[in-house]
């Protein structure tokens, strides 16, 4: 890069999620935005206007002016755009899922390898103010429940279910259960579109831990939420509000421990316990702003990404092999 201080980093794709990653970019400290590209011609001149950026129609000559993609187009369109990029050069920051496929992932997470780029993927969820909220905790998981609803909008509505919404989650409880999955059980349907509207799963991982995992893009209310459940702990996570909760059973003997709301005890004797409440205060963040930051940080200095392209083909691998469960399922009821 020619200018070690700040990157130079180009927008590719300016729908709606797009736009918002040009709008957190040009308020950063540490980036230049070189451009934006967009197949949508009429859509690209009105943000490049708006934005006072420099628009261009041909991918290779946006490519030439920057150091690094901020890639936001649709789903199907990920991999081509992101291993013209690679190969170009160009570290990316890639929305989630990273790719359609598990060998598109592959073939870019390789690409990035042999020429030591950064991919980073946005998984947003892992810097939602709940989860950052507990960080101070000591979590491991033996059960995890998420339900994660939206309302129908067609936005999204080009994969599964799956690739939309739970991969979100997918991603988090993989960051959580350190252990390697052994068995996913599956079923969901489409109801609106011509993929899976609505799809739950159970997952069950080496270490004896179990994920259930909900979501659908056909309800009337917004939910995403995670409840997890550990050795003495109960937390709750409202993504939603960013408002974790924290059920801990401490001993009252050790008195450093208690420092919540005490919901009285449980047990006799020697094992009695207190039933401590505590609710983390709520970090004021944009989880956008600061996946990105994290992002452009990890390129100047030369580190990991927090969400590597690795972890972004782990999560798919997942989310593949739920909707394979879920094919599956389908056939049969078929017969």
């Amino acid at each position: 890069m020619e200018n070690k201080n700040k990157l130079k980093i180009g927008i590719a794709g300016v729908g709606h999620l797009g736009t918002l990653h040009l709008k957190m970019l040009l308020q950063s400290d540490n980036c230049t935005v070189t451009g934006i590209y967009d197949g949508n011609i009429e859509n690209l001149n009105k943000k490049a206007e708006e934005y006072s950026v420099k628009a261009f129609e041909n991918y290779d000559q946006f490519l030439e002016h920057c150091d690094a993609v901020s890639i936001a187009v649709s789903t199907p369109a990920h991999y081509e755009i992101a291993k013209q990029a690679l190969l170009s050069g160009r570290h990316i920051f890639i929305e989630k899922p990273i790719t359609s496929t598990i060998e598109e992932a592959v073939e870019l997470c390789r690409i990035a390898d042999e020429r030591g780029l950064k991919i980073q993927v946005g998984h947003i969820e892992r810097f939602n103010p709940a989860i950052l909220a507990v960080e101070k905790y000591s979590i491991s998981p033996l059960f995890i429940q998420t339900d994660r609803l939206a309302q129908f909008n067609p936005r999204g509505s080009d994969v599964a279910v799956v690739l939309d919404l739970m991969i979100h989650d997918i991603d988090l409880i993989l960051s959580l259960i350190k252990s390697k999955v052994v068995k996913i059980d599956a079923s969901g349907v489409a109801v609106v579109s011509d993929y899976l509207d609505i799809a739950n799963a159970r997952i069950e991982f080496e270490n004896g831990a179990v994920a259930v995992v909900t979501a659908s893009r056909i309800s009337q209310k917004k939910m995403r939420k995670m409840r997890i459940f550990q050795k003495d702990h109960y937390i709750s996570l409202d993504f939603n509000s960013g408002v974790a909760e924290v059920f801990r059973l401490v001993d009252p003997k050790v008195n450093h421990q208690i420092t919540g709301i005490s919901f009285g005890s449980i047990g006799t004797g020697e094992n009695i316990k207190s039933i401590v409440y505590e609710q983390p205060e709520v970090i004021e963040i944009n989880a956008l702003k600061h996946e990105l930051s994290l992002f452009i940080d990890a390129v100047l200095n030369d580190t990991t990404p927090v969400v590597s392209g690795v972890d972004g083909l782990e999560a798919l691998k997942i989310a593949e092999q739920i909707i394979k469960k879920i094919e599956e399922s389908a056939a049969k009821l078929k017969v």
